[in-house]
């Protein structure tokens, strides 16, 4: 068997009860778009034995396209024991491998028959073929939606519709600036011919309204990729013989499949790029430097698939006259209504800071500032402080609006409340706030946190419960404020296996 990959499909699954059924659905349509049936139960089994071993935490399964053949990977990360068993099926090949904090079970089965073969069986069944196709479609269809990578797209097309429909595909993607025609994607049902393909499609000139054209010694049928009317791209199938008359149809309803997950993907990839652009206009520009007598650390992770904007945010920044300030806050919601506010908010904080005003004055005009957008408002909670250096370790002047609970460390391990709440902001326009100082001695650890941390969830438990925060804090007498913030960072994602719903900030001040 060779061990070049043809074609790479994956997948990533959360533990659960759905996680076994989940990783089998999926291998049921690899199996069925590479048109490797004879191995369909074979590779069903393989994956649910896999799967079924590593369930209990999130997995990627991982399908190689051999050329006479296929390999399952199930990818694990994290701490694991020794497996559990081999496949239960016969396999040329299998295995555990472990890369770093990965683990890998892996197996091989053989292909019988070329992939011509095969494709030719399915074009001889004239008399059942409405329903075949049917399913065919369906699965087809299930493995379009099931990406929405724009790079992924033309690669699975391909797959797709060989060797169902031709012996290769070319997939353009047309590009805004009218630049040359180059395939996005080749595939073939030999491999060795790629380059020979690749090289033939140099000089033709693809129609983009479609039809058929002879491309060497193949009949080559071009299908144009249309979504929401705009041309995205096109199919491009070849075969050395002619197509059948209602071939033309069937990749008609592939292509038109086909471009709108292509049209997804491409709108996903605009608006995951617009978050993250969003995203880092509201974090602080830059660090504050170095300052004295203080070691400060911040993690930040907004919630989401594409870690979209969000409504924690946090800052430290040096205020002039030997005086810097920290925030961290949270809007109420996610998503680009709370990011507005989040922007409000940084931006108001540094200037009116950077104007001389006090804590508690900053947050009596932010309050005003919000109320000021009318419907648009959000509420926020903020922690904001002023941080000047003294003889005896560091004065820290806060306001607390609404906001979780600071945590203060002591050298001994004593964790003590640190401020009082008082109204949050942009709810009641006569809200005013009072300054509370609080004194680092050297060793002392102060904690800010949103309540993605505090409430992060797992079976009616929150995080917080029974004081757990501060019991948290406390394991980490003598530790550097880094080191701090990562412990109750890994203590959050290791509370609950599922992903954080939540934006979640940590600010760590240690004085030094």
């Amino acid at each position: 068997m060779s061990n070049a990959s043809r074609a790479v499909l994956a997948a990533t699954f959360a533990p659960g009860d759905t996680a076994v059924p989940a990783a089998r659905r999926f291998t049921r349509e690899v199996m069925t778009a590479w048109a490797a049936t004879p191995l369909l139960a074979s590779a069903e089994q393989l994956a649910e034995g896999f799967a079924a071993q590593v369930a209990e935490v999130p997995f990627e399964v991982i399908w190689s396209h051999l050329g006479n053949g296929v390999q399952i990977e199930v990818r694990q990360k994290g701490v694991f024991g020794a497996p559990s068993g081999g496949p239960a099926v016969p396999v040329e090949e299998w295995g555990v491998t472990y890369a770093g904090e990965h683990r890998v079970h892996w197996a091989r089965l053989n292909l019988p028959g070329s992939a011509e073969r095969v494709a030719a069986e399915w074009s001889t069944e004239r008399p059942s073929r409405g329903p075949v196709w049917l399913g065919f479609l369906a699965d087809a269809s299930d493995l379009l939606a099931g990406t929405l990578d724009p790079d992924m797209v033309p690669a699975i097309i391909s797959q797709i519709v060989v060797p169902r429909l031709a012996t290769w595909c070319a997939v353009y993607t047309w590009s805004d600036d009218g630049g040359p025609q180059r395939p996005a994607y080749l595939w073939h049902t030999d491999e060795q011919r790629i380059d020979e393909l690749r090289e033939e499609l140099v000089t033709a000139q693809i129609p983009q309204a479609g039809g058929s054209m002879q491309l060497g010694d193949s009949q080559m049928l071009v299908i144009p990729l249309l979504a929401r009317g705009r041309a995205l791209g096109a199919m491009c199938l070849g075969r050395p013989d002619r197509f059948a008359e209602d071939v033309f149809q069937y990749a008609e309803d592939i292509g038109r499949r086909a471009a709108l997950a292509m049209d997804n993907a491409r709108l996903y990839a605009t608006q995951a790029a617009a978050n993250r652009a969003l995203q880092r206009s509201l974090l602080p520009p830059n660090e504050p430097g170095e300052i004295p007598g203080l070691d400060p650390a911040v993690v930040y992770e907004p919630a989401g698939e594409t870690n979209e904007v969000g409504g924690d945010f946090y800052d430290l920044f040096a205020a002039g006259d030997g005086s810097w300030r920290f925030a961290v806050g949270d809007v109420c919601g996610t998503g680009p209504e709370a990011a507005a506010v989040t922007g409000l908010a940084r931006h108001t904080l540094r200037l009116l800071a950077r104007e001389g005003y006090g804590v508690a004055a900053v947050l009596d005009r932010l309050n005003q500032a919000i109320l000021d957008e009318g419907d648009r408002a959000r509420f926020l909670t903020l922690l904001h402080g002023e941080i000047k250096p003294v003889p005896t370790g560091l004065d820290v002047w806060m306001v607390s609006a609404g906001h979780p609970e600071a945590l203060r460390l002591r050298p001994t391990g004593v964790v003590e409340t640190v401020v009082t709440s008082q109204p949050l902001l942009g709810v009641f326009p006569e809200a005013t706030f009072k300054t509370e100082l609080v004194h680092l001695d050297p060793g002392d650890v102060l904690l800010a946190v949103t309540d993605g941390v505090t409430e992060r969830r797992q079976d009616g438990r929150l995080l917080d419960d029974d004081g757990g925060l501060a019991k948290l804090l406390a394991e980490c007498v003598g530790l550097s404020a880094g080191a701090v913030a990562e412990r109750i960072r890994r203590a959050v994602q290791d509370f609950a296996p599922e992903p954080s719903a939540d934006d979640m900030a940590i600010v760590v001040l240690r004085a030094r």
